[in-house]
């Protein structure tokens, strides 16, 4: 079959070089890794192209705690990260950093034209700024004490001991955490990119290169004016700094994506390619196609905020954004105290990187569903399918051949060709499931070969065949090995070391797609080498117990202040009607003055992470016949934005608005716990109607 040649740039969203890569990362990865190798295997020049995202204050603030400098911080990340992901067999034609000159010519670039077409604007707003220090304060460069409990010594936007969330000007007695002085509000400078001028073209090009899934969420933010986004940071930063204003650095969410043009640049500057023609509007080319793989909590960046920066500068749009779901473990989410937050380097510490690989591409596909690792499912899958279904076909059949025969193949006969010819039928429905992202389905075909070849293996019992019959005993050895040779061809985008295996005992070189119609005859095979071995559920659980803390933390005070006031309230209501009086506590509150707070049911409309902030999230919610209000809300470490999304939960309704650094809060969402990933919002029954009063 004749396939035209196709020029792809395949994208992962950007590693933040502040941490380790976990098997949560690894979805997105292995997801893009899986999609490029097929699309190479098929002819088609396809680059897979990614690099840590490198700026931003949370690299200035662990740089500063490390006593080094951000360079020497991100260059450690890097090579990390690096390591972590050749060692899982994922391969970028290029692995680069924001941190380039590539980049900040990029990023230079791009505000020019947004500026000089009249895309952005300044406005001034109020910061914390220490007159000793001479510069404006971020977050995490404040601190006091929290103006919810009193606790000294927290950072400027939230409380590490009662999990309240505030601005840094609500902090009690603030101080600048480099000098100790008291700072001062002062007015800032920041410069705005108005998103809102791009809110016709958004509407028609988001249903066109995004899932229905995807655009259907999106479509909820036009119920009103798309509002400008703030493109700048004051010093000090790490990042870029902006054209004409000095001290001002680009915000890291405009730079990071940038990254995947810059590293383009610097591939085809190594490959000697045009890079004009595949990013650069005016000079692109038909042929060229790009397509973007991320996760479904940075959606708003990608599908908003990217294109319209991609139109404003005159830069090629990618084709299609690939959105996937998050990882779960054992049905629950990734946690650091079960043990179950599993980094790359844990996992292979322990484990062959194949079966992970193996164990993805069985859950994987096209949706936005979360992949669930059920470690038990996981052991079984790789040890009844890749082994004893796949791996067992290799191992039976070339060991016979070798030690009962003399290691060579024969030719086919007539079972044996129609054998072969039914999974070489297969190959169109598998590529077509592969180009589709639907990793799950084509692992069910291929498995539906192997089951086919092990019951006419079995049926043909050729260690009893053999006594009377070896040309017999030839024949069913050549089909069955043919058929393991084209399982592992269908298998090489997700397995291509163990590919690549079979194609050295079968004498052949790497496999191409094509390959899977070629049937092998009367040659010889190599000694067999063993492909995989069984997995052990007690290496899975070590993987675990090497996971927990090494101490446990001390439990956290529970989070949202309304659930700390509904528990006094319900003490107080308990010792009213006759339960034994419970003791006075200062602050504590009437049940009248309870009574006035205005529960209601709320349905979260959108959900998005505030990427500056450790704790909070911003959500938009629907309150019923009282509109819908935007809510910030600290249950970061306990909830991703994803998950939250149609969710119904509680909130106080009548609390007064409250003006916060990262935007008005019209409310609280009610929740309990003692904190941390331990933190649950209140969840109201399947019926309930958003704005039903909580009685």
């Amino acid at each position: 079959m004749s396939i035209t040649k196709r020029n792809i740039i395949a994208t992962a969203a950007l590693p933040y070089a502040n941490g380790p890569i976990h098997l949560g990362h690894l979805v997105e990865y292995l997801q893009a890794d899986f999609w490029t190798r097929f699309q190479k295997m098929r002819g088609h020049d396809c680059r897979y192209v990614c690099a840590d995202d490198t700026h931003g204050t949370p690299i200035m603030v662990k740089a500063r705690e490390l006593g080094i400098r951000p360079e020497e911080l991100i260059e450690r990340s890097f090579q990390e990260h690096s390591k972590d992901f050749a060692d899982f067999g994922i391969h970028f034609d290029i692995y680069s950093s924001t941190n380039s000159e590539e980049n900040r010519q990029l990023a230079e670039e791009f505000y020019i034209r947004m500026r000089d077409q009249g895309h952005t604007e300044v406005r001034k707003i109020q910061q914390l700024y220490c007159e000793h220090d001479k510069m404006f304060l971020p977050d995490r460069f404040v601190k006091g004490t929290c103006p919810t409990c009193g606790a000294a010594d927290q950072y400027g936007d939230s409380c590490d001991k009662c999990g309240a969330t505030y601005s840094p000007a609500e902090l009690k007695g603030p101080y600048c955490s480099i000098c100790r002085n008291t700072p001062v509000p002062k007015g800032s400078d920041h410069v705005f990119f108005k998103l809102n001028d791009f809110r016709d073209f958004l509407q028609e090009w988001m249903p066109a290169h995004t899932s229905r899934e995807v655009s259907s969420k999106l479509l909820e933010w036009f119920k009103d004016d798309l509002r400008a986004w703030d493109i700048s940071r004051d010093e000090p930063y790490f990042g870029f700094e902006i054209p004409g204003f000095k001290g001002k650095y680009f915000y890291v969410w405009l730079d990071a994506p940038i990254g995947y043009i810059a590293s383009t640049w610097q591939l085809c500057k190594k490959q000697k390619d045009d890079f004009d023609s595949i990013w650069r509007q005016s000079n692109s080319k038909a042929g060229n196609e790009i397509y973007h793989f991320i996760g479904k909590d940075i959606i708003y960046f990608h599908c908003l905020f990217w294109p319209a920066m991609l139109k404003a500068a005159d830069f090629r749009l990618p084709n299609q954004v690939f959105v996937h779901g998050f990882l779960t473990v054992n049905g629950e989410k990734m946690s650091k105290s079960k043990g179950t937050f599993i980094s790359a380097r844990t996992y292979l510490n322990h484990l062959d990187p194949m079966y992970l690989r193996y164990y993805y591409a069985c859950k994987l596909t096209s949706s936005l569903n979360d992949v669930d690792l059920n470690v038990e499912d996981f052991v079984g899958r790789v040890n009844s399918d890749l082994i004893g279904k796949i791996t067992n076909l290799g191992s039976r059949g070339a060991q016979m051949l070798s030690k009962r025969i003399d290691g060579r193949l024969g030719k086919l006969d007539k079972e044996g060709e129609l054998l072969v010819a039914r999974a070489q039928a297969r190959s169109e429905s598998i590529a077509a499931h592969f180009e589709a992202r639907d990793f799950a389905k084509a692992l069910t075909e291929i498995r539906e070969l192997a089951d086919e070849a092990n019951k006419y293996f079995d049926d043909k019992a050729p260690w009893n065949l053999i006594k009377e019959d070896v040309p017999g005993t030839r024949a069913v050895l050549t089909a069955t090995l043919n058929i393991f040779r084209i399982l592992a061809i269908y298998l090489k985008p997700v397995l291509p070391e163990y590919a690549d295996k079979v194609a050295s005992l079968l004498g052949e070189s790497s496999y191409s797609w094509a390959d899977a119609q070629k049937i092998l005859q009367e040659s010889s095979i190599g000694d067999y080498q063993h492909l995989a071995v069984r997995v052990e559920l007690e290496k899975f659980q070590r993987v675990i117990e090497d996971s927990k803390p090494s101490e446990a933390a001390a439990p956290k005070a529970t989070t949202d202040v309304a659930a700390k006031s509904a528990t006094k309230s319900a003490t107080k209501s308990a010792a009213t009607k006759g339960a034994p009086p419970a003791t006075e506590t200062p602050g504590e509150i009437e049940f009248d003055d309870f009574a006035k707070v205005d529960l209601r049911i709320a349905k979260i409309l959108e959900a998005e992470e505030i990427k500056e902030a450790d704790k909070l999230l911003r959500l938009k919610v629907d309150l019923g016949e009282l509109g819908q209000r935007q809510i910030i809300a600290g249950i970061k470490s306990a909830y991703q934005a994803k998950d939250l999304v149609g969710r119904l939960t509680v909130v106080v309704a009548n609390l007064k608005p409250r003006k916060m650094k990262f935007g008005m809060s019209e409310g609280m969402v009610l929740a309990a716990g003692p904190g941390g990933k331990d933190l649950f919002i209140l969840s109201p029954d399947s019926g309930a109607q958003p704005g039903q009063k909580v009685k």
